[in-house]
């Protein structure tokens, strides 16, 4: 296994750039599903905000099989990363 403590900055940028395309297509998403105001401020839709709201109150083992899915499918971009450090002979 590799040293964890060996190129813990690079591990680091890394891990950050795949959280900056996730939160990038995130933001991409919620932006889309706005209405632009003229002063370019975004309103969210009273039925996304109730969702997203109950999500955020809802712990993980108690979200709907698709909303698990979702979070699964956001992790897997990240274990590519982990996986290629944790190997064996690894970076």
């Amino acid at each position: 296994m590799a040293d964890m403590h060996e190129q813990p900055s690079d591990l680091l940028e890394e891990l950050a750039a795949a959280e900056h395309e996730r939160w990038s297509h995130w933001q991409r998403y919620l932006h889309s599903r706005c209405e632009r105001r003229e002063d370019g401020s975004l309103v969210i839709p009273a039925e996304l905000v109730a969702r997203w709201e109950r999500q955020m109150a809802t712990p993980y083992a108690q979200l709907s099989a698709a909303e698990k899915q979702s979070d699964r499918d956001q992790v897997k971009k990240y274990l590519p990363i982990l996986i290629e450090r944790l190997a064996p002979n690894s970076k």
